[in-house]
């Protein structure tokens, strides 16, 4: 028995010195990826801060290789949902033709603080954190105007904001855009009606799609769908590795990623099935003092892309042009990262040639 006892401690000592030095070869590898995606470029910019919005703390990184580039401005989606986990990842790719600032909205990302779980959202608060944020930016960078670029809700969000202070911007991009969020489900369920067929699984799925009751079961049900019939976000995967950019991200410490998980939602859930989300509809806001620019996927359903055409074809705008990415789904902007930065950069140059 002592044998075995001594046996079993020394493979348990082994054990764990061999735990011990993989958890340090991966903070080291960890520590110098993050060292060099912390680089500040030559003539250029790479900052983390927060701002004082409304009385919370609003994180924001801003990068670009030229400051004197003009400034875009990145919405995530959601609402809640940031993105700041690894979005450098596609950001910088446009950080040659811009000064990109990405901002984790309040109360989620690296902006969540408990204390804000009691706050109700409402369309002005939001309204109010996005001009604020977009006034505190053009002081800070020394611009006149800055580009808007809004994915999903941050579409929603964006368009609302540009609608309503168009003196503050010069130009609105949106991906995966969504024009009326109750339109868009009912249009989900059709869609996904035809998906599922005579599939037992699927109608039982598809029965839980009450359009007037937007709980956990039903964005559950929805979700399922979207996985199993090959709709969902990063359906084609990645074209970058999405893990090692949340290693690497320079962005983040252990704590900043505890705090992310930990995160409570349940502000953003309310907000979500609240009148006031419903105030951000589009439908028959169409009117538009800046350059409009949509970049949706062909097999988007998630913010369906056949919606967005039909509303981009009533916008008025001083130039708008409309492009369609084959065979991609919600989530091009981890997908195909690539193709899209190569339009940002083609949009950049129509916006911004001759300066």
């Amino acid at each position: 028995m002592k044998k075995f006892l001594r046996r079993f401690f020394m493979i348990l000592k082994w054990l764990l010195i061999v735990l011990a030095a993989i958890i340090v070869l991966f903070l080291i590898v960890r520590f110098i990826g993050q060292r060099i995606y912390d680089r500040t470029p030559e003539g250029g910019i790479n900052e983390t801060l927060y701002v004082d919005i409304n009385g919370t703390k609003q994180w924001i990184s801003i990068y670009g290789q030229d400051k004197d580039n003009p400034v875009l401005l990145y919405l995530h989606g959601g609402p809640g949902s940031s993105t700041s986990l690894y979005d450098y990842a596609f950001t910088r790719k446009w950080s040659d033709v811009y000064t990109v600032v990405t901002w984790d909205q309040r109360n989620c990302g690296k902006s969540y603080s408990p204390d804000q779980n009691d706050t109700t959202l409402t369309y002005d608060l939001m309204m109010s954190d996005g001009v604020e944020m977009t006034k505190y930016l053009l002081d800070y960078l020394g611009k006149d105007k800055i580009t808007l670029l809004g994915h999903s809700w941050g579409t929603y969000f964006g368009c609302n904001l540009i609608l309503e202070y168009p003196e503050y911007y010069e130009c609105y991009i949106g991906t995966g855009q969504l024009v009326d969020f109750y339109q868009n489900e009912i249009a989900f369920k059709e869609e996904a009606a035809k998906w599922v067929g005579n599939d037992e699984e699927g109608r039982r799925l598809l029965e839980k799609l009450n359009i007037d009751d937007f709980s956990t079961e039903y964005y559950m049900a929805r979700n399922a769908l979207m996985e199993k019939y090959g709709y969902h976000m990063l359906v084609d995967g990645t074209d970058y590795n999405l893990i090692a950019a949340q290693i690497f991200n320079p962005y983040y410490s252990i704590g900043d990623f505890i705090k992310y998980i930990s995160s409570d939602f349940s502000v953003y859930e309310e907000f979500l099935q609240s009148d006031e989300f419903g105030k951000f509809s589009l439908l028959g806001k169409t009117d538009y003092q800046v350059p409009f620019y949509n970049i949706n996927g062909d097999r988007d359903y998630q913010t369906n892309y056949l919606i967005a055409q039909d509303y981009f074809d009533l916008v008025n705008a001083p130039r708008k042009k409309m492009y369609m990415m084959e065979d991609t789904t919600h989530g091009l902007l981890e997908s195909k990262s690539e193709e899209f930065s190569a339009i940002i950069h083609e949009i950049a140059q129509a916006e911004h040639q001759g300066r």
